[in-house]
């Protein structure tokens, strides 16, 4: 039908009234078709053209946007009829700097009930031209509930486990403690002379013990507490050469080729890119740990589906298969000093970010592990227009 409305528009001068009349009609059931598809949704929607005015919304925005002018709305900048001044602001500040924005979450108060919603801005775009905005919001008051119940009900099983580990792993420097303050009792007692050498070499070994004791409730701390991540749209490929400038050095020392397999016009993703950082140096540290005499480190990235896939591979000496579920349980380690929360807080990150991890690995043949990161809708749809083809920076 639309194939149609737009070959008989462009021969609108050669049509007789009857035949113009028709089109009209189409043009016009065509459109209450639109129409109620948009009042259909649960969700607002409200477009816009190419400077941002209002042309077209449906009534549930009313509701969720507690639209300031519900006549004359039609025209406007979109900013300038949203009552709530956070989401107004974000909106314009969104569209005026040429950005997309997916999922940010708003609590709005609707009705005198306060509701979680997440809103999007997108380029409404067709046959690679860009026609105006496209503004939604949902209502995701009851899934992020469910979410808040799922991570609670995850953090007091895990809670548990990590409790157990800790009293555990704090044994042990205790009871050196212990030992050393007594040898320090038993050199200041008794005796006409005291040993001073002695006593500052009990000193030092309290010392260790309590920094040691200190770095396993920062890591408990951080193992428990959420991760507050603030998303940004990057390219992920500039976050790795950044990782892999600062870790170059102590790579060379360590004898460790790198090899730097980077797939060009990545998509960008939406992540935190200090949190991601830390994951990553993390498993890269585990990395060099597991070639002590040297080896090879491979950064890949590269698109699969709808993710980016972040590939980190070593030629160490790999991980048994029956430990292979278990590496990221809390204070599971093979190493003699090893926390045991290290890729536990990774994990804990990734997952943070609604993206997936896993390990590949045998022994003796190194260990790869490979983070799988959604590539937002905006990206796909961008790609898909042609538009998203972007430059490596």
């Amino acid at each position: 039908m639309r194939s149609f409305l737009y070959k008989a528009l462009t021969k609108l001068d050669k049509l007789d009234k009857r035949q113009i009349h028709s089109l009209v009609y189409d043009l016009a059931r065509e459109n209450e078709r639109f129409e109620s598809l948009m009042e259909a949704t649960v969700d607002s929607l409200i477009l816009t053209d190419t400077e941002h005015r209002v042309t077209l919304y449906n009534h549930i925005s009313e509701k969720f946007l507690l639209l300031s002018r519900l006549h004359g709305l039609y025209g406007r900048k979109i900013w300038t009829v949203i009552a709530d001044k956070d989401l107004a602001a974000f909106v314009r500040q969104t569209l005026e700097a040429g950005e997309i924005a997916m999922n940010r979450d708003f609590v709005l108060e609707v009705k005198g009930e306060k509701r979680m919603l997440s809103a999007t801005l997108l380029p409404l775009t067709l046959n690679d031209k860009v026609l105006g905005d496209l503004f939604y919001m949902t209502d995701v008051t009851r899934l992020r509930t469910q979410e808040a119940r799922l991570r609670r009900a995850e953090t007091l099983a895990s809670l548990t486990t990590m409790t157990a580990g800790v009293a555990h792993e704090i044994k042990n420097p205790l009871g050196a403690i212990g030992i050393h303050i007594q040898l320090i009792k038993k050199a200041l007692l008794g005796k006409t002379s005291i040993d001073p050498g002695l006593i500052l070499k009990n000193i030092d070994v309290v010392s260790e013990e309590v920094e040691r004791l200190n770095k396993i409730v920062v890591d408990f701390l951080f193992a428990v507490r959420p991760v507050n991540i603030k998303p940004e749209r990057i390219n992920l490929n500039s976050l790795m050469r950044e990782i892999l400038d600062f870790i170059k050095v102590e790579l060379t020392e360590n004898k460790i080729k790198l090899e730097e397999k980077l797939t060009r016009h990545l998509p960008k993703i939406f992540i935190d890119s200090k949190a991601i950082r830390q994951a990553i140096l993390n498993i890269i540290k585990n990395a060099l740990a597991a070639m002590p005499e040297g080896g090879t480190l491979t950064i890949a990235t590269g698109k699969k589906d709808d993710c980016v896939r972040l590939v980190i591979s070593d030629t160490g000496m790999g991980i048994a298969q029956e430990n292979l579920d278990k590496i990221f349980e809390p204070y599971f380690t093979t190493k003699e000093f090893g926390s045991g929360l290290g890729l536990t807080n990774v994990f804990k990150i990734i997952k943070e970010h609604k993206a997936d991890i896993s390990v590949d690995s045998q022994p003796g043949r190194g260990a790869s592990f490979i983070i799988s990161f959604p590539v937002p809708e905006s990206e796909q749809q961008l790609l898909e227009y042609g538009l998203g083809r972007e430059a490596e920076q």
